[in-house]
């Protein structure tokens, strides 16, 4: 991926022009994220995205923090999923609380900085998941996610937007990969894995080595 300060938003006609917002976790499609916005780059972002309806890239950091720091290096994973805002709330003035359902996959050709701190990015967008039944052979890790949900319901938790999908793979392995105790590395590899069932093998072999199914 290359890293270029001076092109400006939207100039390539051949592949679709996107801003970033980028953090130190991994987005998933399908999944839910919920933001507090009060960098003036990111409400204007959102500004603009309430009044056209279209999204933005979420995009893991390798290197680098959240906030705007010129004097530090920022590198970004090569592979990212769009936000599409669900809701919008206005807590206190300068901030806004967002949540977002996560959309296409897409990867990074070139990335950029606008004059106001704005990271945008020049993608191609990766082919959804096809729907896939899990099979027998990952019975157990879809019936382990089920009673993951139940009991985050206990506690009043509810990480995952509805529906529920639990007769397709690729939303097993998101779901399940968006909850465990794994690096941010390990996640990354998992959401740009392109079949979902190779993806949910992975999930199922890591819960039968810590014993949460057999």
């Amino acid at each position: 991926m290359s890293v270029d300060r001076e092109t400006p938003f939207g100039d390539s006609a051949d592949l679709t022009a996107l801003p970033l917002f980028p953090l130190r976790s991994v987005f998933y499609p399908g999944g839910l994220l919920t933001l507090k916005v009060f960098e003036a780059r990111y409400l204007d972002l959102i500004s603009r995205c309430m009044r056209t309806g279209d999204g933005f890239g979420v995009i893991a950091l390798r290197q680098g923090g959240e906030l705007k720091n010129d004097e530090e290096r920022v590198d970004f994973e090569p592979v990212g999923v769009v936000a599409e805002i669900i809701d919008v709330d206005s807590p206190q003035s300068g901030i806004l609380s967002i949540r977002c359902r996560g959309s296409r996959r897409f990867a990074t050709e070139s990335v950029s900085q606008q004059a106001d701190g704005l990271w945008t990015a020049q993608v191609e967008f990766i082919t959804d998941d096809e729907p896939t039944a899990p099979g027998e052979k990952l019975a157990a890790c879809v019936a382990a996610l089920g009673e993951a949900i139940d009991t985050l319901s206990t506690q009043g938790v509810k990480p995952f937007l509805g529906p529920m999908r639990f007769e397709d793979a690729g939303w097993v392995a998101n779901r399940w990969c968006e909850i465990l105790p794994i690096s941010l590395a390990a996640k990354q590899k998992l959401m740009a894995l392109e079949d979902p069932l190779i993806r949910l093998g992975l999930v199922d072999d890591f819960l039968r080595s810590k014993g949460v199914i057999t």
